[in-house]
């Protein structure tokens, strides 16, 4: 048997970083088993699925460096690959199902579907369709055709007994034919809803695994009966455990961004955010030795990629829902920068889409990353970092002033400060050389340096933290550095 797994994501918004956590598993488990990964667009909902968020399904994905070998974008044997190009194959299935007895036409109005919810939520049932055009005769259905009365066609379901399916991580599943609604399988607009198309394309497509996210499980019955009735053999269920924010609810965009797109916007590298969704599947992906340094990002995503299908085994995966962890992702992604030499830092924010100020050369860029390198852990750190290069900062006196040290002496330790950097030749103007000057600019003093820095850090930055002083200093030059200590002097008489 030849694994041939899928991911198949609605384009109805953004795309969710769940997609990309189902996508990386259906990946690397094809690829340990030399199996074939497709991605299936599932766009059946005609009022929410757009052409805009199909496209940023294909780049976030791309993005990530995960691949597939058939696809909308690439096509393949079993195609098409979206779900609307699909309609005739879908309604074939349908009349199948009606000419066997295992489906029906179902002419309730929204209305009446409405009270009768009403009517069992006021009597504690759950909600079901109570059965009401099961058994029309043929001569009301044809004149109901005749009419023009819309329908939805809607499956079958035992009223009794249990039906029992194995899930990959769970073992056998068991759930009474009773708790299992009949389905609408297809819409009054002749489109099907994503039981009937899911069961249909998966055995078309020759789907030998089907993993998905644990939300399906109650679902699954009524593909498995469909299976059965159209006498094809189900595929392998795993149903993985959804992505939990830190208070183990459900992950949602009320509490965390679910976007993919909003992690490469706040300047996430690509491989961190895969390398992070890989130790939700397993801790074992947890390793420092995966960062790959030296290498394009290209090259990390494909050895992250090896690393995580070698390892992919779906025993491994803990039903216990994985947090999704934004502090260990950030962690994760300034592990990742760090890994980067001071140029590729600079092809990355390039790439990010980062402007410089006009203010910095192009001359001083690469020791401007040289020092922010081991100082961000996503890219949106970088502005703010580098910001005192370009633009003066606006200092007010209470900042100035430090907790141990009375004003008079703030003011003489910049005084003495910017003496001691006049007296530094202008071809001597570099980090050892302002550093050194002005530590020996306080001896004499009732403070050690350590004490005083703040301030200097808030003359030159705006900030107590920043980039290194004296590197900062070299990077802005004899003249301003020296112009922003005596605006910081003016602040304080």
């Amino acid at each position: 048997m030849t694994v041939r797994t899928r991911v198949a994501p609605s384009p109805t918004g953004d795309p969710h970083i769940g997609t990309a956590y189902v996508a990386l598993i259906n990946h690397c488990f094809a690829r340990k088993n030399g199996g074939t990964f497709l991605l299936r667009i599932e766009d059946t909902d005609r009022s929410r699925s757009t052409v805009e968020s199909e496209n940023a399904i294909l780049e976030s994905l791309h993005w990530l460096g995960l691949s597939w070998n058939e696809g909308p974008d690439v096509g393949g044997p079993y195609g098409p690959y979206r779900q609307s190009e699909r309609s005739a194959i879908y309604r074939e299935h349908v009349e199948k199902l009606l000419a066997d007895g295992n489906a029906f036409k179902c002419f309730c109005t929204a209305e009446r579907l409405e009270e009768m919810r009403v009517a069992q939520r006021a009597a504690h049932r759950p909600p079901h369709y109570d059965g009401r055009c099961l058994s029309l005769a043929s001569a009301q259905i044809q004149a109901n055709e005749s009419a023009g009365v819309p329908f939805v066609v809607r499956m079958k379901v035992p009223s009794e007994g249990t039906c029992v399916f194995t899930d990959a991580l769970r073992g056998p599943i068991e759930i009474e034919w009773r708790a299992v609604d009949m389905q609408v399988l297809l819409k009054s607009d002749g489109f099907p809803t994503y039981h009937l198309a899911n069961v249909v394309d998966d055995h078309l497509m020759d789907i030998t695994h089907v993993i998905r996210g644990e939300e399906w499980i109650s679902s699954t019955p009524k593909h498995a009966l469909l299976y059965r009735y159209f006498g094809w053999k189900a595929p392998e269920f795993c149903h993985l455990p959804l992505l939990r924010n830190p208070d183990k609810s459900k992950l949602s965009k009320r509490k965390n961004p679910t976007s993919i797109l909003y992690y490469r916007q706040q300047g996430y590298p690509a491989e961190a955010l895969l390398h992070f969704l890989g130790t939700l599947i397993d801790a074992r992906n947890d390793d420092p030795a995966l960062l790959g340094r030296g290498a394009s990002t290209r090259e990390r995503n494909e050895l992250l990629l090896d690393h995580f299908s070698a390892h992919c085994d779906l025993s491994h995966i803990s039903v216990g829902g994985p947090v999704f962890d934004i502090p260990k992702l950030r962690s994760l992604s300034g592990q990742w920068i760090r890994s980067r030499t001071p140029q590729q830092l600079l092809d990355l924010l390039h790439e990010w889409g980062y402007v410089w100020p006009r203010a910095i050369s192009a001359g001083q860029r690469s020791r401007i990353a040289q020092i922010a390198l081991h100082r961000i852990e996503v890219l949106t750190d970088f502005g703010p970092l580098t910001a005192f290069l370009a633009e003066a900062p606006q200092i007010t006196r209470q900042e100035m002033a430090l907790p141990k040290v009375p004003e008079s002496d703030v003011r003489a330790a910049l005084g003495r400060a910017t003496a001691a950097l006049l007296q530094l030749d202008g071809g001597a103007w570099n980090q050892a050389a302002i550093g050194d000057a002005l530590k020996k600019s306080f001896d004499g003093m009732n403070y050690r340096f350590k004490d005083i820095v703040r301030a200097l850090y808030v003359a030159i930055t705006g900030s107590p933290t920043s980039l290194p002083l004296f590197d900062g200093m070299e990077i802005l030059g004899k003249e301003e550095s020296l112009r922003r200590l005596d605006v910081a002097l003016e602040k304080l008489h």
